[in-house]
């Protein structure tokens, strides 16, 4: 089959930077789509109180998926460099320590939400009609978790080799299957939470076990043996890379998680209408996710050939079309973000409830493409702890306070909530700012100018 695998090192930087984001910008569509499909039609098919059950379940699927994928951006940072630098040998035991240690993880992550399910609802202080409902969603996918695990390594693996379109083939899969599951157990058996979370496991199951054989088939720049398998010692260098990265995904998903038990506490259509706006949100942060792993890919391979000139060019042209799509994108939720909110309800309460928080959170659709284009390039250069210390101080100095102060206030509404992660942005920027000014001058970055 054809290779197609990318070197990043030469040719034009935003014809390739864009050639390789594409599919993952259509990948994390896609991804979007097959999470918001739960809710969607669960919307329609279920109940108001399902659909809180969904959005507080996904809050603590999300904490645990997130930082394993966080885990697995150390995969994608090391294997862009062995192929800058031309050492093709390391990869197979990258790749067979990290199949090890990620099945490892993945099975004590799942006895925890198991267990603990009930606990986790209530310090989520779920809705009282919700909580066996969310205590249903975690069990259910806590079961199948190893496919969502494995879902998203294998799909880091392909953009560490710069193949963005097999991981847009995967969850293309998935997302059908997920779709066609929905419908079936949801609206045709009426099964609301409980088949929405079975759907989503299926799902990812499917398109894990499909992956393998069109990897297979893949023409790939290693070979792997059964010695490879092993937790041996390339576990301990991409999980010192990505162990940062995953901590802070945990608190950034923790702060998610405080936010969502803020807005529990306003009631079920605030907690319903928050589950919606979450979804759009999601749809929202597409470009600049997609960002952050193409520049993170990108800018590895030249690290790893010593071409940090195309580094930092590639940093520019990543934040410049982030912010021009994401102006669009902000205007359009901000003033009608109530006919978006329509396709997951139609509750007209919980449609305004959604409203509210999508107006606040509007600026974060351009300013995030700014940060997240910061934390791929230091990320790339392995500075993965610095990007954790600046979601530490986002969320704590920042998110936080901010949004439980506004969910508190006297005739509280969800616009003041929302307003709270594009105000924790700006901050992060300025970080980023700082701490590139300070590489640049410690020479710890250093430009060199190549034809």
């Amino acid at each position: 089959m054809k290779e197609t695998n990318q070197d990043f090192t030469t040719g034009s930087i935003p014809v390739k930077m864009v050639r390789f984001m594409l599919p993952i910008l259509a990948a994390l569509v896609l991804q979007a789509m097959y999470s918001a499909v739960d809710l969607m039609i669960v919307g329609h098919f279920g109940t108001t109180a399902g659909i809180s059950g969904i959005a507080t379940g996904s809050n603590v699927m999300n904490l645990f998926t997130f930082f394993t994928a966080n885990i697995a951006v150390g995969v994608t940072v090391l294997l862009g460099r062995y192929l800058g630098e031309h050492r093709e040998d390391r990869i197979g035991k990258l790749i067979g320590g990290a199949v090890v240690f990620f099945a490892v993880l993945s099975l004590l992550f799942s006895v925890i939400m198991f267990v603990f399910a009930r606990p986790i609802a209530g310090i989520m202080q779920a809705p009282e009609e919700a909580v066996e409902l969310t205590v249903q969603y975690i069990r259910i996918c806590a079961v199948g978790f190893i496919f969502v695990v494995f879902y998203n390594f294998i799909s880091s693996v392909m953009r560490g080799l710069g193949n963005s379109k097999l991981p847009l083939i995967f969850v293309a899969i998935a997302c059908v299957v997920n779709i066609i599951g929905d419908l079936v157990l949801v609206a045709g058996f009426h099964m609301n939470v409980v088949g929405a979370a079975i759907a989503t496991i299926f799902a990812q199951a499917v398109s894990v076990v499909l992956s393998v054989i069109i990897i297979i088939k893949q023409k790939l720049p290693f070979t792997i043996g059964k010695r490879d398998f092993r937790l041996n010692e390339e576990v301990k260098l991409f999980f010192f890379i990505g162990l940062p990265l995953g901590f802070q995904e945990i608190l950034t998903n923790g702060t998610f998680l405080a936010l969502c038990a803020f807005v529990n506490r306003m009631g079920l259509d605030c907690s319903s209408g928050y589950g919606v706006a979450q979804k759009v949100q999601a749809f929202v942060m597409l470009i600049p996710v997609a960002i952050m792993q193409s520049i993170a890919s990108f800018v590895a391979q030249n690290v790893g050939a010593k071409r940090e000139d195309r580094g930092i060019s590639a940093l520019r042209w990543s934040m410049g079309i982030g912010v021009l799509i994401g102006l669009f994108v902000a205007a359009g939720i901000f003033f009608r973000g109530d006919i978006v909110a329509e396709i997951f309800s139609d509750d007209s309460a919980v449609i305004a409830r959604a409203f509210e928080f999508m107006k606040g959170f509007a600026p974060e659709a351009f300013l995030t493409s700014v940060l997240f284009s910061f934390m791929g390039y230091f990320n790339a250069h392995s500075k993965s702890f610095f990007v954790m210390l600046m979601g530490i101080l986002q969320s704590l100095i920042v998110r936080l306070p901010l949004s439980y102060y506004m969910s508190i206030r006297p005739n509280a509404n969800l616009t003041g909530v929302g307003l709270a992660a594009p105000t924790a942005t700006v901050f992060g920027i300025l970080l980023g700012i700082v701490y590139y000014l300070y590489l640049r001058k410690k020479k710890v970055i250093v430009i060199e100018n190549r034809p």
